[in-house]
């Protein structure tokens, strides 16, 4: 990207408006970005669009390169031939994404049109999907593995028979033939979302948007990359992990973090040139313009806890790969058009290994009002090499932490912006926007301003989270007014 003042939004494709149940890559998401198009916003920021897993998060995924095929659009499907109309009749709230009513509809419906897909057999598209399959390499292991855990009633994956746990080449070939029918179903499912995300990237760019897609920088246990490369993981003999990841005590719980991802073998993955890696940056730079890299820091050292133990206290820091990994994958790519998410607990060791690749860091307002003049996330002491946020997917909307706010710390914020205080959260958007921040990302949530019921995620909280949606309703009839005057007052576009 050229070096001038962004300003973005934060909204995940979920979370879009629209019938069946979930946002989509459809028509309410082409309507997204022309709003924000015209309202002057160039970037758009959204969360992993991997497959979810546990707790429907999109940051617990069964693979780290496959796409979330509860995003397709389904009246395109419609429109090609793959589903009929009438079929697509449901009775969803359109405030919620209700994943347990939702996710049994929707993937019925898919493997619906799947089926009408292959039974049709148009000659044009049969050979489109035909070459998606061959020139995606991971796909095979992908519908392999999901169709497997279809068949052993969602298991995970290292309480399968021993023969496919370890991958025997004679189990695997029994299975494909065995699993032929739904193994096509899950490419088909993969070929669909990536043309429709093609799409979208497309439309985006033309609207002088770019996207910035979302790196977790582990990925999930039961998942198809651990099946398929059980050497580049630390894990135990049956197949389950040696150590996990997490965080230890900090700002969102007291007795830390404890994600339960295995971590890396990352002597493995040096040996084969960090291969994996290499590839999975490759396929993100296909679908987004920008990568931000969550959990940035696990690269100069990951907290280490123990599988067994019940909580992330009692953990280590384990050294990663550092400057070595980044310049090997420099070589390979050519550039890194990475944002380091930088939070938590951050060392100079991570500093330096962020700035040695002059990859812009991330300054959080809801933090910046804590402590004393030197919190890092105070205005004044941003730089331009940064990207400044209200809040993220993480934290309460604005509206919802400003309200639960003592007395005290409102007036010390007050003092601080030297605003009049009519509205907190429109004082926050418009301090992210004066940042010397050369970007500044706004959820959706706090462009609304909407309460703390419109929340994201609430980290350490199993259930309840990912399923916020907004609704056309909730837009301002002045939102591109509004926010238009705001971006070019503070040379941001």
């Amino acid at each position: 990207m050229e070096k001038k003042r962004h300003a973005g939004v934060l909204l995940h494709p979920t979370s879009l408006p629209g019938a069946g149940g979930i946002g989509t890559l459809g028509k309410e998401l082409f309507d997204f970005l022309l709003l924000i198009s015209k309202a002057g916003f160039s970037l758009w920021q959204i969360l992993p669009l991997t497959p979810p897993a546990a707790g429907n998060s999109p940051y617990s995924s069964y693979s780290a390169f496959a796409g979330n095929h509860l995003l397709i659009d389904l009246q395109q499907l419609v429109e090609e031939g793959d589903l009929a109309q009438e079929q697509l009749k449901e009775s969803f709230p359109r405030d919620i994404v209700d994943f347990e009513r939702l996710i049994p509809w929707k993937e019925e419906l898919l493997h619906r049109a799947a089926d009408n897909f292959f039974s049709r057999g148009g000659i044009e598209s049969q050979e489109e999907f035909r070459d998606f399959c061959n020139s995606t390499y991971w796909l095979n292991d992908y519908a392999m593995f999901m169709s497997l855990k279809l068949k052993y009633c969602n298991s995970p994956w290292y309480s399968w028979p021993v023969d496919l746990v370890k991958r025997d080449q004679t189990a695997l070939q029994q299975a494909s033939r065995e699993l032929e029918p739904e193994i096509e179903q899950q490419k088909y499912l993969q070929w669909q979302f990536f043309r429709q995300w093609s799409v979208v990237r497309k439309k985006a760019n033309q609207s002088g948007i770019s996207i910035v897609g979302d790196l977790p920088i582990f990925v999930a246990q039961d998942s198809a990359d651990v099946w398929c490369n059980q050497g580049l993981f630390l894990l135990d003999d049956t197949g389950g992990p040696a150590v996990v990841a997490g965080v230890p005590p900090d700002y969102f719980s007291s007795t830390g973090q404890l994600w339960g991802n295995p971590l890396y073998n990352w002597d493995a993955m040096e040996q084969e040139g960090y291969a994996w890696w290499i590839a999975r940056f490759r396929q993100m730079l296909e679908l987004f313009d920008l990568i931000r890299i969550d959990h940035f820091r696990g690269f100069e050292a990951a907290w280490h806890v123990p599988a067994n133990f019940k909580t992330a206290e009692n953990g280590s820091w384990v050294p990663g790969p550092g400057e070595f990994f980044f310049e090997k994958v420099r070589v390979a790519l050519g550039s890194l058009p990475f944002i380091a998410e930088d939070l938590g607990f951050i060392t100079p060791e991570v500093e330096a290994l962020r700035d040695r690749f002059n990859l812009p860091g991330m300054k959080i307002l809801q933090f910046a009002f804590d402590s004393d003049s030197y919190n890092p996330y105070l205005p004044h002491n941003h730089n331009p090499n940064s990207f400044v946020y209200t809040g993220t997917h993480d934290n309460d909307t604005s509206r919802g932490w400003f309200d639960k706010l003592s007395p005290k710390t409102v007036k010390h914020i007050y003092d601080y912006l030297g605003l009049p205080g009519e509205n907190p959260v429109k004082d926050l958007i418009k301090v992210a926007m004066m940042s010397v921040a050369s970007s500044a990302i706004i959820p959706m949530q706090d462009l609304l301003d909407l309460p703390s019921e419109a929340r994201m995620n609430c980290p350490g909280v199993a259930l309840g989270n990912w399923s916020w949606r907004y609704q056309p309703s909730q837009l301002n009839e002045n939102f591109v007014e509004e926010y238009s005057r705001l971006i070019r007052l503070y040379g941001r576009g």
